[in-house]
């Protein structure tokens, strides 16, 4: 425990003065497949964005639940890897001009145990008997004490035995990961009268239906012979409207507008429709003056996953809304 702590330390200075966002950042940025240049143990999951709706993106869902993905989990390394790895750490260390004592002295004590301590030469000589399991930390949420919980240092698991750890990565984690890399549509909904609307005068709102489809990212780690997968999806279930004012009334009462059986949410206003009640709508019970209304369009998504071995369930729903200005009149009359 104390010498991997010593560790995320010894690898945060590593770099000088490169900002580490995690615990091997010794070179810095990210690339788009969520690894860092001079192999730190960071993860080597990578996201596919599968199925996207048209519209431009707007942001990653909001959980309706206190629930958020995993902020630490553990994967395979080969023997090589791990110990290009170690080697590499050790030389950065010790090599880095002012660096401190007592970072050197941890990070060779560390690669003592590896190369010539409690394992023999990072067990090379077994390569292709067994795998390096290592911790690695959700680059979202690494400042979290909850990412300091898998502070196993790398242990040893043979081939066709189970890492003895509780959050070893299964497609369930890579599923609870994919969820923050969704990115779904702007919420803007359609009105009408799509300008300005008038005070008591019912306004038609919806959403058009080659924007809000189905959203889905695959989650993939393939390393060390372990290859499994994971694609989670959001599919849109509802829309709430949220006037901006306690004087206006929705459509429906709950302002909460359901999918319909044709995947829509809401109906386009058309010609002759002026006396009827929109299924999803709102009226406004007074001006915006020389203002507007923020009408506040939020959208449910229910969200599940399906992985390798037939594995699959559902995740907490997600929401994602946007505010939109709504420019509200008084109805004119004129006197003969």
């Amino acid at each position: 425990m104390a010498v991997a702590s010593a560790l995320i330390t010894i690898l945060s200075l590593a770099g000088g003065t490169a900002q580490a966002k995690g615990p091997g950042a010794s070179e810095g940025e990210i690339d788009a497949e969520g690894t860092r240049s001079g192999g730190d143990l960071t993860s080597k999951i990578t996201y596919t964005t599968t199925a996207r709706g048209n519209g431009g993106a707007g942001g990653n869902p909001t959980p309706t639940s206190n629930w958020a993905p995993p902020a630490c989990w553990y994967e395979p390394r080969s023997a090589e890897e791990f110990s290009k790895y170690v080697e590499n750490t050790y030389n950065e260390t010790v090599n880095a001009p002012g660096q401190h004592g007592y970072a050197k002295t941890s990070v060779g004590q560390f690669r003592e145990k590896y190369k010539d301590g409690e394992y023999k030469d990072y067990n090379l000589d077994e390569a292709d008997k067994g795998n390096w399991w290592v911790a690695v930390q959700n680059e979202d949420r690494w400042m979290e004490p909850e990412a300091q919980l898998c502070d196993r240092e790398p242990f040893w698991v043979e081939n066709g035995d189970a890492p003895d750890v509780e959050n070893a990565v299964t497609p369930e984690i890579l599923a609870e990961l994919a969820y923050n890399r969704i990115s779904l549509p702007t919420t803007e909904v359609t009105l009408a009268p799509p300008a300005a609307t008038k005070v008591n005068l019912p306004t038609w709102a919806w959403l058009d239906q080659t924007t809000f489809k189905k959203v889905s990212v695959t989650a993939e780690l393939d390393v060390a012979g372990l290859h499994i997968a994971a694609t989670t999806t959001a599919t849109p279930r509802s829309l709430k409207l949220e006037p901006g004012t306690d004087e206006a009334e929705t459509y429906p009462a709950s302002g909460e507008c359901v999918l319909g059986a044709d995947d829509t949410i809401g109906e386009p206003y058309a010609k002759g429709k002026a006396d009827e009640t929109p299924p999803c709508g709102v009226k406004y019970l007074r001006s915006s003056g020389d203002g507007t209304f923020n009408l506040r369009a939020t959208i449910t998504w229910d969200i599940a996953w399906t992985g390798t071995g037939g594995t699959g369930d559902d995740l907490p729903d997600g929401t994602f809304g946007n505010d939109q200005a709504v420019t509200v009149q008084e109805i004119q009359s004129v006197n003969r």
